[in-house]
């Protein structure tokens, strides 16, 4: 049966996990990125930060010339933003990100990471938002600077029934939502477990022709293999069908990783080809670890532009370095 947290608990438990990122995972942050939280954020400031390829819509002012002519493909310059923005987190709650084989479910390393990322950005006076989805986009909160606001965002993350009703993921929605109600360019951040129906990664794509996004894609090792533990009982949680499977069959746990590799490559390469970033954030991730990724992910990007290494590339080499 799904429950909710009492008004007073949520409000004490989300001060108590915001404190305790602030001590574990922020205060460190501010040690090792030495500035590099600016490059979250682009803009149409006066300070070259990033090139990449040109897309729909762009303003043809921003192309560089030059490294288009070199690369025989369009290139526009990106600007550190010399004014406040927005960053949006688009929250996939749904039934899927209740699992979790360890201590820790997808839904909590989705709070935890917008929690520090909330807090990382408005600590130096940008705004955030969210929208939240759980069979649909039932929350919208809208982009506000402050702690009180990350609290505030935390805190209705929390409210949400501790187990979400069944029913198949539609992200196509939430992305329809994002492009609908975050009208200025904003850095936009779609945290998933992306199990879903086909049919959202044109909308993702065109989510990312307007905004600068990066995909945090949640999972669980448990998800990508199996460990020799006899029979199971497993369900879906998004329809909620079960199944009894014998894990101690080798067969059978090699079909499943391999099912769950085909589904991996798929997934990358429809996350490469919407032209946004991946970050993949399992649930026994070290989140500092996780964020200096993402640091170094956007570092890296300079580098498509003089011929380095494709992006999904680097992805898999940030996080197989860590």
């Amino acid at each position: 049966m799904n429950t909710l947290v009492p008004p007073r608990a949520e409000a004490a438990d989300s001060e108590a996990l915001l404190r305790r990122l602030e001590w574990t995972v922020i205060r460190r942050l501010d040690g090792l990125l030495q500035g590099d939280y600016r490059t979250l954020m682009r803009g149409a400031g006066l300070d070259l930060a990033d090139l990449r390829e040109y897309q729909h819509h762009d303003d043809v002012r921003h192309i560089d010339w030059n490294v288009t002519a070199r690369l025989q493909q369009p290139y526009v310059r990106q600007f550190t933003e010399d004014r406040e923005l927005a960053a949006w987190f688009l929250v996939d709650l749904s039934a899927s990100v209740d699992f979790g084989s360890d201590t820790r479910a997808k839904r909590a390393v989705a709070r935890e990471f917008t929690g520090v990322l909330a807090r990382l950005l408005t600590r130096h006076g940008n705004r955030v938002g969210a929208l939240l989805y759980g069979t649909e986009v039932d929350t919208v909160i809208p982009a506000r600077a402050g702690r009180l606001h990350v609290l505030h965002l935390l805190q209705r993350m929390a409210q949400r029934p501790a187990e979400a009703p069944p029913g198949a993921t539609q992200l196509r929605d939430l992305l329809i939502a994002g492009q609908r109600i975050v009208k200025r360019r904003s850095t936009v951040f779609v945290i998933s477990d992306f199990i879903s129906p086909p049919g959202w990664e044109q909308a993702l794509a065109e989510l990312s022709r307007r905004h600068d996004v990066t995909a945090v894609r949640l999972f669980d090792p448990l998800e990508m293999a199996l460990p020799d533990l006899g029979l199971v009982t497993m369900r879906d949680a998004e329809t909620g069908e079960q199944l009894l499977v014998d894990t101690h069959d080798a067969g059978f746990r090699a079909r499943f990783a391999a099912a769950a590799r085909a589904r991996e490559d798929a997934l990358l390469s429809s996350l490469a080809a919407a032209g946004v970033d991946t970050l993949e954030l399992a649930t026994d991730d070290d989140l500092l670890d996780a964020i200096l990724r993402f640091a170094d992910l956007r570092r890296q990007r300079a580098r498509l532009a003089s011929g380095g290494a494709p992006a999904h590339l680097v992805r898999n080499e940030a996080r197989r370095a860590s």
